[in-house]
């Protein structure tokens, strides 16, 4: 260990720019065995790990980068795996940049950061090839039945926990496929699409029951699942998309990110994508700005490149010191052609039928508010025109009304609209209903959404077996 002194920071490999921009393949190449366990055996194995610290599942971080550097890779994956539920779609996407790469000691004192992330996705890839991810083999069978609302990533992990503690669990998704965003939301190039299956089928296999193509509310009543077990946990996520009006807000050729991204991934699993082969939801031969600065935003910006758009820029309200997305996001993005518009904030949208052009304003950094942020003003007499064949909003998203949409009493929710549920145990204000991930905290990280989906299941766990506790007395 300690070889960041001799070793610099290496990354695997990353395809060129001309290469990648064409396919939705990962960007990354794989560590050979050999580069993983030198850039492992850069770790200054801390006294007080603040990569671990600033991991929300805490993983065991310096630990499986010792047993990555002394060649116990099998090991290594074992241990990592404990604490994470997806480890090699963490690896993938999470912000390590923001999260334990970010506070790496090492990376302060000036030597680059250790590559936690590439290190992490190298260990499940090889697991999964080896042959070393165990199948879901509960030690024995229990008889309560668990509903899960939702097939993202809370609604994964929490299915993944419970099942293996015996329970039997069924899933309910509006969509196909399970995953969520990640199946449908996340583009191919971050995160390519067997990665998810390969866990869907896991889990498939090891017992869990998935219902999918069930809109909750339409096709099947939320009450109706609460008959059916015991205890449920909703984790829908949260699907609506925030919106901007201003004049010519309803012209053809401006869409909603999630529509436009799902449609991408959708024609990537070979479906049937009307609205993508008319050229609604598809960048080719055409001017694109997006609108927005988070991660959403840039899978937009970059899958537009990789469909063929003539140009592609981004407008973003605030500088680039001061947008939400990964920074390694928005250098890939530069890297592959798009253009960013900082400090420019939309004003409406100009065209006859079909929108021909973004009406914008430059902004500038003015007063901090409450949370110390500058808050962005316009520049009096600054507005402009961006011309454009396909608008993309991607401001982020909202909860769904779930009271009205359920037509159910009783479920408390915040002023967000986002459901009331204790931090601690993700109990709602309904008996035995607990919520977990981005419904619960409004729009987060899939990191996040894993940790509340495992805290959530051992909760249900101590709710279930105190119940039989008492039946039983």
């Amino acid at each position: 260990m300690l070889k960041f002194v001799s070793l610099s920071r290496e990354m695997p490999e990353k395809r060129a720019a001309d290469d990648r921009a064409h396919d939705f393949s990962e960007i990354y190449r794989d560590y050979a065995r050999e580069k993983a366990a030198d850039q492992a055996a850069r770790c200054s194995q801390c006294g007080v790990p603040f990569c671990q610290t600033h991991c929300p599942l805490h993983n065991n971080i310096p630990d499986w980068l010792k047993l990555t550097a002394e060649g116990r890779l099998r090991e290594a994956y074992e241990l990592s795996q404990q604490t994470n539920t997806f480890p090699e779609i963490c690896g993938r996407i999470c912000p390590q940049d923001r999260l334990c790469e970010g506070n790496c000691v090492i990376e302060q004192s000036g030597h680059g950061t250790v590559t936690i992330g590439s290190i992490e996705k190298y260990l499940t890839d090889l697991a999964f090839e080896e042959g070393w991810v165990a199948p879901i083999t509960p030690l024995s069978e229990r008889p309560e039945s668990v509903g899960i609302i939702g097939a993202g990533p809370a609604g994964l992990a929490a299915a993944d926990s419970l099942r293996r503690m015996g329970f039997q669990v069924t899933v309910y998704d509006r969509y196909d496929r399970g995953g969520g965003l990640l199946t449908y939301g996340i583009p191919g190039f971050k995160l390519e699409k067997p990665v998810v299956m390969q866990r869907n089928a896991q889990l498939e296999e090891g017992g869990v029951t998935f219902v999918k193509n069930c809109d909750v509310g339409a096709d099947m009543g939320f009450d109706e699942i609460r008959r059916i077990h015991e205890a449920v946990l909703i984790a829908t996520g949260v699907y609506k998309s925030r919106d901007i009006g201003g004049p010519g807000s309803g012209l053809a050729g401006i869409v909603q990110a999630i529509d436009y991204l799902t449609a991408s991934n959708r024609k990537g699993f070979g479906d049937a994508v009307p609205a993508f082969d008319s050229g609604e939801l598809n960048a080719e031969g055409k001017r694109v700005v997006v609108v927005g600065g988070g991660d959403t935003a840039m899978d937009c910006v970059r899958t537009a490149v990789r469909q063929g758009a003539v140009s592609v820029k981004c407008l973003y309200r605030r500088d680039k010191a001061n947008m939400p997305g990964s920074m390694r996001e928005v250098s890939n993005a530069e890297e592959e052609g798009v253009e960013f518009v900082w400090l420019t904030a939309p004003k409406g949208f100009t065209g006859d039928e079909t929108v021909t052009g973004v009406k914008a304003a430059r902004m500038r950094l003015g007063a901090p508010d409450a949370t110390g942020r500058q808050m962005p003003e316009p520049v009096p007499g600054s507005d402009f025109t961006e011309p454009c064949d396909l608008a993309i909003k991607a401001l982020g998203f909202e909860p769904e009304e779930l009271m009205r949409l359920w037509d159910v009493e009783g479920l408390e929710v915040t002023r967000w609209g986002t459901v009331k549920a204790d931090f601690r145990s993700h109990a709602t204000s309904l008996p035995g209903v607990y919520a977990a991930g981005d419904i619960v905290r409004g729009a987060s990280l899939v990191v996040w959404a894993i940790r509340d989906g495992r805290e959530a299941a051992d909760a249900i766990a101590g709710y279930l077996s105190s119940a039989a506790k008492v039946a039983a007395e």
